[in-house]
Protein backbone atom coordinates (compact mmCIF):
# COMPACT_ATOMS: atom_id res chain seq x y z
CA UNK A 1 0.00 0.00 0.00
CA UNK A 2 2.79 2.08 1.15
CA UNK A 3 4.60 1.76 -2.17
CA UNK A 4 1.53 2.64 -4.22
CA UNK A 5 1.04 5.79 -2.41
CA UNK A 6 5.21 6.17 -3.28
CA UNK A 7 4.55 5.66 -6.72
CA UNK A 8 1.77 8.12 -7.16
CA UNK A 9 3.69 10.83 -5.24
CA UNK A 10 6.57 10.26 -7.55
CA UNK A 11 4.39 11.07 -10.50
CA UNK A 12 2.56 13.73 -9.22
CA UNK A 13 6.27 15.37 -8.82
CA UNK A 14 6.99 14.10 -12.63
CA UNK A 15 3.75 15.78 -14.03
CA UNK A 16 4.58 19.04 -12.09
CA UNK A 17 8.26 19.35 -12.97
CA UNK A 18 7.21 18.52 -16.78
CA UNK A 19 5.15 21.55 -16.37
CA UNK A 20 7.23 24.04 -14.94
CA UNK A 21 9.83 23.19 -17.17
CA UNK A 22 7.43 23.80 -20.99
CA UNK A 23 7.88 27.27 -22.15
CA UNK A 24 5.51 29.89 -20.99
CA UNK A 25 4.26 32.25 -23.79
CA UNK A 26 5.19 36.01 -23.07
CA UNK A 27 3.20 38.62 -24.44
CA UNK A 28 5.20 41.80 -23.92
CA UNK A 29 3.01 44.88 -22.65
CA UNK A 30 3.63 47.30 -25.33
CA UNK A 31 0.69 49.58 -26.57
CA UNK A 32 0.53 51.04 -29.95
CA UNK A 33 2.21 54.38 -30.91
CA UNK A 34 -0.04 56.12 -33.32
CA UNK A 35 2.25 59.20 -34.86
CA UNK A 36 -0.58 61.91 -34.88
CA UNK A 37 1.61 64.87 -36.86
CA UNK A 38 2.40 62.49 -39.63
CA UNK A 39 -1.08 60.90 -39.80
CA UNK A 40 -2.19 64.70 -39.59
CA UNK A 41 0.31 65.63 -42.91
CA UNK A 42 -1.15 62.62 -45.10
CA UNK A 43 -4.33 63.84 -44.79
CA UNK A 44 -3.41 67.20 -46.22
CA UNK A 45 -1.31 65.42 -48.72
CA UNK A 46 -4.73 63.75 -49.35
CA UNK A 47 -6.63 66.53 -49.42
CA UNK A 48 -4.23 68.73 -51.66
CA UNK A 49 -4.25 66.18 -54.21
CA UNK A 50 -8.08 65.75 -53.98
CA UNK A 51 -8.19 69.55 -54.62
CA UNK A 52 -5.72 69.61 -57.20
CA UNK A 53 -7.60 66.81 -59.48
CA UNK A 54 -11.08 68.71 -58.61
CA UNK A 55 -9.21 71.71 -60.21
CA UNK A 56 -8.06 70.07 -62.80
CA UNK A 57 -11.34 68.39 -64.09
CA UNK A 58 -13.20 71.86 -63.62
CA UNK A 59 -10.63 73.81 -65.93
CA UNK A 60 -10.93 70.91 -68.48
CA UNK A 61 -14.72 71.12 -68.10
CA UNK A 62 -15.30 74.62 -68.34
CA UNK A 63 -12.46 76.06 -70.60
CA UNK A 64 -11.18 72.96 -72.00
CA UNK A 65 -14.37 71.73 -74.07
CA UNK A 66 -12.71 71.57 -77.52
CA UNK A 67 -15.09 71.93 -80.84
CA UNK A 68 -13.04 71.64 -84.25
CA UNK A 69 -14.42 74.61 -87.30
CA UNK A 70 -16.36 73.27 -89.96
CA UNK A 71 -15.62 75.44 -93.78
CA UNK A 72 -14.75 78.58 -93.62
CA UNK A 73 -17.37 81.09 -91.96
CA UNK A 74 -15.14 82.47 -90.05
CA UNK A 75 -12.13 82.79 -91.89
CA UNK A 76 -9.57 84.75 -91.56
CA UNK A 77 -9.94 84.40 -87.76
CA UNK A 78 -11.10 80.85 -88.17
CA UNK A 79 -9.92 77.69 -90.60
CA UNK A 80 -11.58 75.24 -91.79
CA UNK A 81 -10.54 72.19 -89.23
CA UNK A 82 -9.25 74.88 -86.58
CA UNK A 83 -9.78 73.38 -83.09
CA UNK A 84 -11.06 75.97 -80.62
CA UNK A 85 -11.26 75.95 -77.13
CA UNK A 86 -14.54 76.79 -75.68
CA UNK A 87 -15.76 78.51 -72.71
CA UNK A 88 -18.82 77.12 -71.15
CA UNK A 89 -19.02 78.93 -67.59
CA UNK A 90 -18.99 82.85 -68.88
CA UNK A 91 -22.59 82.81 -69.68
CA UNK A 92 -23.57 81.78 -66.02
CA UNK A 93 -22.22 84.87 -65.36
CA UNK A 94 -22.64 87.24 -68.00
CA UNK A 95 -24.89 87.27 -70.52
CA UNK A 96 -23.34 86.82 -74.63
CA UNK A 97 -22.71 90.63 -76.49
CA UNK A 98 -22.47 92.00 -79.44
CA UNK A 99 -19.14 90.70 -81.27
CA UNK A 100 -18.49 87.42 -79.16
CA UNK A 101 -17.49 84.28 -81.19
CA UNK A 102 -19.69 81.54 -79.88
CA UNK A 103 -20.46 78.09 -80.54
CA UNK A 104 -23.87 76.39 -81.06
CA UNK A 105 -26.05 73.65 -81.85
CA UNK A 106 -28.38 75.16 -85.09
CA UNK A 107 -32.26 75.05 -83.88
CA UNK A 108 -31.31 73.51 -81.06
CA UNK A 109 -30.39 70.04 -83.20
CA UNK A 110 -28.59 67.85 -80.69
CA UNK A 111 -27.31 65.40 -83.80
CA UNK A 112 -25.82 68.60 -85.50
CA UNK A 113 -22.30 69.88 -85.67
CA UNK A 114 -21.60 72.69 -83.68
CA UNK A 115 -21.20 75.66 -85.64
CA UNK A 116 -19.05 78.70 -84.88
CA UNK A 117 -20.11 82.38 -85.22
CA UNK A 118 -20.45 85.96 -84.31
CA UNK A 119 -23.19 87.41 -82.40
CA UNK A 120 -24.68 90.24 -84.30
CA UNK A 121 -27.21 91.31 -83.06
CA UNK A 122 -29.04 90.94 -79.38
CA UNK A 123 -32.57 90.09 -77.79
CA UNK A 124 -35.01 92.22 -78.22
CA UNK A 125 -33.49 93.95 -81.17
CA UNK A 126 -34.67 94.38 -84.47
CA UNK A 127 -31.99 93.65 -87.17
CA UNK A 128 -32.25 94.38 -91.11
CA UNK A 129 -29.48 93.71 -93.65
CA UNK A 130 -30.08 95.86 -96.21
CA UNK A 131 -27.87 98.40 -99.07
CA UNK A 132 -25.21 95.76 -97.60
CA UNK A 133 -24.79 96.99 -94.08
CA UNK A 134 -26.58 95.84 -90.56
CA UNK A 135 -29.17 98.11 -89.33
CA UNK A 136 -30.02 97.38 -85.29
CA UNK A 137 -33.18 98.83 -84.27
CA UNK A 138 -32.97 101.32 -87.60
CA UNK A 139 -29.61 102.47 -87.19
CA UNK A 140 -26.79 101.09 -89.25
CA UNK A 141 -23.93 98.90 -87.26
CA UNK A 142 -20.90 98.25 -87.70
CA UNK A 143 -19.30 98.08 -84.51
CA UNK A 144 -18.20 94.36 -83.41
CA UNK A 145 -19.49 92.82 -86.18
CA UNK A 146 -16.60 92.98 -88.45
CA UNK A 147 -18.94 92.37 -91.80
CA UNK A 148 -19.56 95.08 -94.60
CA UNK A 149 -20.72 94.52 -98.41
CA UNK A 150 -23.41 92.03 -97.13
CA UNK A 151 -24.48 91.00 -100.65
CA UNK A 152 -26.82 87.98 -99.36
CA UNK A 153 -29.69 89.21 -96.59
CA UNK A 154 -31.24 86.42 -96.28
CA UNK A 155 -34.29 86.33 -93.72
CA UNK A 156 -32.99 89.72 -93.04
CA UNK A 157 -33.95 91.52 -95.79
CA UNK A 158 -37.00 93.10 -93.86
CA UNK A 159 -36.92 93.58 -90.11
CA UNK A 160 -36.25 90.51 -87.82
CA UNK A 161 -37.30 90.97 -84.23
CA UNK A 162 -35.48 89.32 -81.87
CA UNK A 163 -37.01 87.03 -78.83
CA UNK A 164 -35.99 87.82 -75.12
CA UNK A 165 -33.70 85.20 -75.31
CA UNK A 166 -32.51 85.21 -79.28
CA UNK A 167 -29.36 86.07 -81.13
CA UNK A 168 -28.87 86.60 -84.57
CA UNK A 169 -25.22 85.54 -85.33
CA UNK A 170 -23.24 86.02 -88.86
CA UNK A 171 -20.00 84.59 -90.12
CA UNK A 172 -17.57 86.83 -90.79
CA UNK A 173 -16.86 85.32 -94.15
CA UNK A 174 -20.23 86.31 -94.56
CA UNK A 175 -20.24 85.01 -98.17
CA UNK A 176 -19.56 81.60 -97.61
CA UNK A 177 -21.40 81.58 -94.26
CA UNK A 178 -25.03 79.74 -93.09
CA UNK A 179 -25.63 81.61 -90.12
CA UNK A 180 -28.77 83.19 -88.97
CA UNK A 181 -29.84 84.90 -92.50
CA UNK A 182 -30.87 81.06 -93.66
CA UNK A 183 -33.96 79.21 -92.62
CA UNK A 184 -31.63 76.22 -91.29
CA UNK A 185 -30.08 78.25 -88.53
CA UNK A 186 -32.30 80.88 -88.19
CA UNK A 187 -32.41 82.74 -84.32
CA UNK A 188 -30.16 81.22 -81.98
CA UNK A 189 -31.82 80.47 -78.30
CA UNK A 190 -29.87 81.21 -75.47
CA UNK A 191 -30.21 77.79 -74.37
CA UNK A 192 -28.44 76.27 -77.61
CA UNK A 193 -25.29 78.30 -77.23
CA UNK A 194 -22.43 76.28 -75.79
CA UNK A 195 -20.22 78.31 -74.94
CA UNK A 196 -17.81 80.95 -75.84
CA UNK A 197 -14.50 80.58 -77.92
CA UNK A 198 -11.12 82.20 -76.67
CA UNK A 199 -8.72 80.21 -77.98
CA UNK A 200 -7.65 78.18 -80.81
CA UNK A 201 -5.05 75.29 -80.16
CA UNK A 202 -4.14 74.23 -83.83
CA UNK A 203 -0.86 75.11 -84.95
CA UNK A 204 -0.63 77.47 -87.88
CA UNK A 205 -1.23 81.41 -87.56
CA UNK A 206 -4.03 81.59 -85.85
CA UNK A 207 -2.99 79.50 -82.81
CA UNK A 208 -3.04 81.62 -79.30
CA UNK A 209 -6.17 83.38 -77.80
CA UNK A 210 -8.62 84.25 -80.46
CA UNK A 211 -9.04 87.41 -81.79
CA UNK A 212 -12.03 89.37 -81.34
Amino acid sequence: MKKREIRKKRRRQRTKQQAQRKPKLHFPNEGIHIDKERVKKSFLLLLEIGAACLLAYSLVLFYGQRVSNAGDSMSPILKNGDVVLVDRLIYNAVKPKRGDIIVFKPAGNENAHYLIKRVAALPGETIQIKNGSIYIDGEEHTEGIYVSDLSSAGLAAEPVELGSNEYFVIGDNHEGSDDSRTADVGNVKRGDIFGKVWFVISPGDNFGRIRD
